[in-house]
């Protein structure tokens, strides 16, 4: 083994033993015990929806921490075969093979370490609603949508348009969707955040160069085991509006007044569903949504003040800072504020290609909890 590759060597171990002790691996290798023990217990199956969200966190936790076992084994493995050089003895071709075998286990580990959060396997309500920009800014509030649209569509991921409110000259003022597939919400989070669109103006006759704004808000779908106190029926707490039901699809659901909004007062956090046919269920869909959207506010909350102990910045909330531009003239690029990753191709990521851009803030995201 040369000097070259007995320092990679070394320093490919200290990732991994990092990447391993910032996980509490051993910490989940408990954990997975613990619920493996919970589920051989009798009764167990009673409680169907909670029993089902019990599965749901032990897959979450075995697809971290069995593969990562795997590497770290690998390591120790590599560890001895740096033992032997040290000693003199040739093990450069075996160490060799193993450090590129390690570096390919290493990057898919990172990628599914950064999607282990409590609630990041789960679907994802993507919430779009335009900015300040006009006519321009509901414009790409749609382009927004559809980019998350043809990514999910790309991915074999479904969607459900659970609210969409039309603008009146071209786009949208705002819409829900709903994705469902293996940690959507872990992949979309990173897009929650202030968009940036400049370009010209296809809306002004002098096609002038136009800035516009649309926000996102990406939040994990909830089953009942979250418990959120929320006095539906306190009018100081929860106002509810109904609306006629409207947008695209509109021909699918019925004209009747059936689409319901609801405002929570004291955090003005507000949803809106129509995609049901009857009040009923759209009020039942939206108190999800609600609960939701309150339960990521609290995340938030305990998020920023953590952070501010440690002297760091918070994530991105909605209507925060401005998370990614994207450039239209007089250059061509669009850019992630917070990874600085960027490219000159700002309509292939409009058109959904969106995966080195989630790739790019989950990794900085986890250098910003390792720092």
């Amino acid at each position: 083994m040369d000097a070259v590759l007995l320092e990679e060597s070394k320093a490919l171990i200290a990732r991994i033993l990092q990447l391993r002790d910032s996980l509490d691996w051993a910490g989940k290798q408990k954990k997975i015990a613990d619920i493996s023990e919970k589920m051989s217990e009798s009764g167990f199956w009673d409680n169907q929806e909670k029993a089902q969200a019990t599965m749901n966190e032990f897959k979450t936790l075995n697809a971290t921490v069995k593969p990562f076992g795997e590497l770290v084994k690998g390591a120790e493995d590599l560890g001895v075969m740096v033992e032997f050089a040290e000693m003199g003895e040739d093990v450069g071709d075996d160490a060799a093979a193993l450090v590129a075998s390690l570096k390919e286990q290493f990057a898919a580990a990172e990628l599914q370490a950064m999607l282990s959060g409590d609630h990041d396997g789960n679907a994802a309500y993507v919430a779009v609603q335009s900015g300040e920009g006009g006519t321009d800014a509901q414009d790409f509030a749609e382009m927004l949508l559809r980019m998350y649209q043809r990514w999910a569509e790309v991915r074999g991921f479904q969607t459900e348009l659970l609210d969409s409110s039309p603008a009146e000259e071209a786009g949208i003022h705002s819409a829900t969707l709903l994705v469902k597939g293996p940690f959507a919400f872990g992949l979309l989070k990173g897009e929650t955040g202030n968009h940036r669109l400049i370009r010209m103006s296809p809306f002004d006759s002098a096609h002038r160069r136009q800035t516009s704004f649309a926000a996102v808000d990406v939040t994990p779908e909830l089953d009942d085991s979250i418990n959120i106190d929320v006095e539906w029926d306190d009018p100081k707490i929860i106002r509810e509006d109904i609306c006629r039901a409207s947008g695209a699809g509109g021909q699918k659901v019925n004209k009747t007044d059936s689409a319901i909004r609801l405002t929570h007062l004291p955090t003005n956090a507000v949803v809106q569903c129509q995609n049901e046919r009857s009040q009923h269920q759209n009020r039942a869909l939206a108190r999800k949504m609600m609960i939701a959207k309150l339960y990521q506010l609290e995340e938030n909350k305990r998020d920023a003040e953590i952070s501010a102990r440690r002297g760091q910045k918070s994530r991105i909330g909605f209507g925060g800072e401005t998370i990614r531009s994207y450039v239209l003239h007089p250059e061509s690029y669009c850019k992630d504020n917070r990874s600085e990753y960027k490219t000159a191709h700002p309509m292939a990521v409009l058109d959904g290609e969106l995966d080195p851009w989630i790739e790019s803030y989950l990794r900085w995201a986890l250098l910003q909890s390792q720092s």
